[in-house]
């Protein structure tokens, strides 16, 4: 089971951290990722951490965005800097064995979301 927690209300250029915290697996050995969903829109890759701990963007978040994975605490975490409104979204988190993917459709498992709002 996964759980997304960190959301709020924030000023653009202003920054959030997102968590997901992990029940039941071992998020180590997992490829972990982060994905959001504009209202209106379809689901968007936003990041993900491969179980060796590689990290990958997408070029909208590059150099803005930065997942990380804390063993110990079991959970995987999405800093988020210099935020615009077009960041505005539900975030989810995700979870797969194996390597890590762009699509969604390769997580297996998913959180319930945390709703993101960057006002202008």
């Amino acid at each position: 089971q996964l759980q997304a927690s960190g959301g709020g209300l924030v000023q653009a250029g202003g920054s959030l951290r997102l968590s997901c915290a992990a029940s039941g697996r071992t998020v180590s050995r997992y490829s972990m990722a982060w994905f959001r969903q504009a209202p209106g829109k379809e689901r968007e890759f936003v990041s993900s951490i491969n179980w060796v701990g590689s990290p990958h963007y997408a070029d909208s978040v590059r150099g803005r965005f930065t997942i990380s994975r804390d063993n110990a605490k079991n959970t995987v975490s999405l800093q988020m800097n210099s935020l615009n409104p077009e960041d505005t979204a539900i975030y989810y988190c995700a979870a797969r064995q194996g390597q890590a993917y762009t699509a969604g459709a390769r997580y297996t498992s998913w959180g319930q979301g945390t709703l993101v709002t960057v006002s202008s």
